[in-house]
């Protein structure tokens, strides 16, 4: 009898035991998920190579990032700005201030990524001289990137712009091969190259559709002028100056970071941080 009420007296002490270590257990699970902070990132395409090793140097500093991935150029601010999103990086200045303009949107950048040369590729000609009368020439549609696709085709010597501030085809004032300019959507551009005699690509674009720099018939010439073009992390207006946010740009930019965009885009897209625009 007196043995089984000791171990009895045992077996309420071991249950004791077991109990106070698993509170510290979770005690300490708790702590550690209090310390972390999970914060949702939109990108485009390609992007998540770069983001996800930031991701995981970001880790250990208790910053937790979600990557989400888009494959349009639409979406990501509107799913910003309804909170969805804690920022994104997919944009560049010149493409956000078009947004923010015809959305009455407050999207604003809080650092720079990098710049992406467009590119004009072709599966029927080696060489821009070789475009003939009234061939076919696709560019982005989304109004910033239209623009731009414009600029390039006249930085190429294929047309001459009024000077208006943001180009539609409609502002096309010179074409002396009469050309057929053809909008698509950014991420059809690529794929259209079996249809048109060439294509202006996003550089994105480009990569996600396997398509080198080196065989491009025609390069965007970056300088000065271009710094609209420099693509961004961005939030809204009211979270601009969180403090995390503001470590997940330190993070961004470092030399890490810039030998990954390298490697990612095959030497064809330059780190914005530091990059002389002269």
């Amino acid at each position: 009898m007196e043995k089984m009420q000791k171990f009895n007296k045992i077996g309420k002490i071991l249950l004791v035991v077991c109990a106070a270590v698993s509170l510290l257990v979770i005690a300490g699970c708790g702590n550690k998920n209090a310390n972390e902070t999970t914060f949702k990132v939109g990108i485009y395409g390609s992007d998540d190579r770069i983001w996800k090793p930031l991701a995981n140097k970001l880790k250990k500093q208790g910053i937790n990032l979600k990557l989400v991935e888009f494959n349009d150029y639409n979406t990501p601010n509107k799913a910003l700005e309804s909170g969805e999103l804690d920022i994104n990086a997919f944009q560049n200045y010149h493409f956000m201030r078009d947004w923010n303009k015809a959305n009455k949107g407050n999207v604003v950048a809080i650092g720079d990524t990098y710049i992406a040369p467009q590119r004009i590729y072709s599966n029927k000609i080696k060489r821009l001289s070789q475009l003939k009368s009234g061939d076919k020439v696709s560019i982005p549609s989304d109004a910033t990137n239209e623009d731009r696709g414009l600029r390039v085709l006249q930085q190429a010597g294929l047309i001459k712009l009024n000077n208006a501030s943001l180009h539609t085809v409609k502002d096309v004032t010179e074409n002396k091969k009469n050309l057929k300019l053809t909008p698509l959507d950014a991420a059809q551009t690529a794929h259209s190259l079996t249809d048109v005699s060439a294509a202006v690509v996003n550089n994105d674009v480009a990569q996600d559709a396997n398509l080198k720099p080196e065989p491009a018939i025609y390069k965007e010439q970056i300088n000065k002028e271009s710094k609209p073009y420099v693509n961004i992390i961005a939030t809204t207006k009211s979270k601009k100056n969180n403090k995390t946010y503001k470590k997940v740009v330190k993070a961004y930019q470092t030399k890490f970071i810039a030998k990954k965009i390298k490697e990612v885009y095959n030497g064809s897209t330059y780190a914005a941080w530091n990059y002389n625009f002269n």
